[in-house]
């Protein structure tokens, strides 16, 4: 007589273990796959981790504060240690990560190691630990932590060991292209909002094409998507207009938005004002009740009066503006004040002086500090050069002609580029 024979007893036991592993380790990494949310799939993971370990308990570790401190991130069992956190360097998980080796502790309460306190905080009693590192490339991102087996020992084995070191490096692969997903969408969340501050940005700059009648003409080129560089420029009343050119210190969208605010300021204190150096002396005071990280703004701010035929001007620690006369002779007009939002209580004084026939340019850092042909940075002279090539062009393609030659030289441009022309109609 033939009995049916049961498959288990025909395969070795070490084989039905690897069988078993492959088995929840496929099913593991499917789990895993479902999900690019960091904290699902931190969720899943630890589920995983207890229903196929048979354990009482289990938690996840991640590095944090550049690799300083190990914090719970996720944890599955009858306390609630998330948030727990603790220095890298300590504990049986901080060991696990360090030396990046699957542990097993047979009786916690006499290992070293072992954080006795918080068994007696929580009333969980602590029997075994089995702790597999989170490995990516070679690099600790964490450990997975699972206390007691649900057996009549509690202990865990060696067989264990194995599943456990696998299924940590599928959740560590996890773990960490979850962690990809979610800085590639803060990356692209904060493209969005730098390309709407720079939209507002350039919303701020005047319209060329309303300003066509007035003797200004000016040009920004940021190096990044937001620019720490302003212009502005409008007419009051028919025979006079206001301009100014500055460069908020620092980058990113703290800059942009300092670069709004003192904008807003010049733009609508210039009205109220013909005193430049007290209208630099009020925003100078707003900016400096206001100001965080050392930050501050350089600017130089004039007057055009058209019935004169000439300037006021008042410089904020700016670069000096560069007056070129008709005879092709450059003045250099330095600044005569700090910074705005450096110096409490700061003045500012006012230069006066006629265009007669001649081109002021006011520039930015980006502009002289750009290489020049040679590769050396080009200089206050070298932009005096500059300027003489393609002095014979009508104000705005001079200023497009320079900002080509600037930036068609092969180097990376480091830095906004900022130009303003003043010049009215030469006979």
């Amino acid at each position: 007589m033939n009995l049916p024979v049961d498959p288990d007893r025909t395969v070795p036991r070490q084989e039905r273990a690897i069988e078993r592993q492959v088995r929840v380790l496929a099913e593991a990494i499917q789990e895993f796959a479902t999900s690019l949310n960091l904290q699902e799939t931190l969720r899943r993971a630890i589920a995983t981790f207890i229903e196929q370990m048979n354990a009482d308990a289990g938690s996840i570790f991640l590095l944090e504060n550049e690799n300083s401190e190990l914090v719970c991130h996720q944890c599955a069992g009858p306390v609630d240690i998330t948030g727990l956190r603790f220095p890298a360097g300590e504990g049986i998980v901080g060991r696990t990560v360090a030396e990046r080796r699957t542990q097993i502790v047979r009786n916690a309460h006499d290992e070293t190691q072992f954080y006795p306190a918080i068994d007696a905080g929580t009333g969980f009693l602590t029997r075994s630990i089995l702790c597999a590192p989170l490995v990516v490339r070679g690099q600790s991102i964490g450990a997975l932590e699972l206390i007691n087996k649900r057996t009549v020992d509690g202990q865990f084995e060696e067989e264990d060991r194995h599943l456990a070191t696998a299924l940590a490096s599928a959740a560590a692969l996890a773990i960490h292209n979850a962690r990809m997903v979610a800085k590639l969408v803060d990356q692209e969340r904060v493209r969005k909002e730098l390309e709407m501050v720079r939209e507002v940005q350039v919303n701020l700059l005047p319209r060329p094409t309303h300003m066509e009648e007035l003797p200004v003409v000016a040009i920004n080129i940021p190096a990044r998507e937001v620019s720490g560089d302003f212009y502005d420029y409008f007419a009051l009343g028919s025979s006079r207009v206001y301009f100014n050119i500055a460069d908020v210190s620092g980058k990113g969208m703290n800059t942009a938005l300092w670069m709004a605010k003192t904008t807003g300021l010049l733009h609508a204190l210039a009205k109220t004002t013909d005193d430049l150096g007290r209208l630099l002396a009020r925003v100078n005071e707003e900016l400096y009740e206001t100001s965080s990280h050392g930050m501050f703004v350089t600017v130089v701010t004039g007057l055009i009066d058209l019935h004169r035929d000439e300037i006021v001007l008042a410089n904020a620690g700016h670069l000096p503006a560069l007056y070129r006369g008709t005879d092709g002779v450059f003045r250099e007009l330095p600044a005569d004040g700090p910074p705005l939002g450096v110096v409490p209580e700061a003045e500012y004084r006012c230069t006066r002086f006629p265009l007669a026939g001649g081109s002021l340019y006011i520039y930015t850092d980006g502009v002289i500090e750009s290489p020049d042909g040679k590769g050396q940075i080009l200089g206050v002279a070298g932009l005096g050069r500059l300027i003489d090539s393609v002095a014979s062009l009508a104000p705005r393609a001079r200023l497009e002609e320079m900002v080509a030659i600037l930036r068609g030289r092969g180097h990376r441009q480091r830095d906004d580029i900022t130009l303003m022309l003043i010049e009215r109609d030469r006979q």
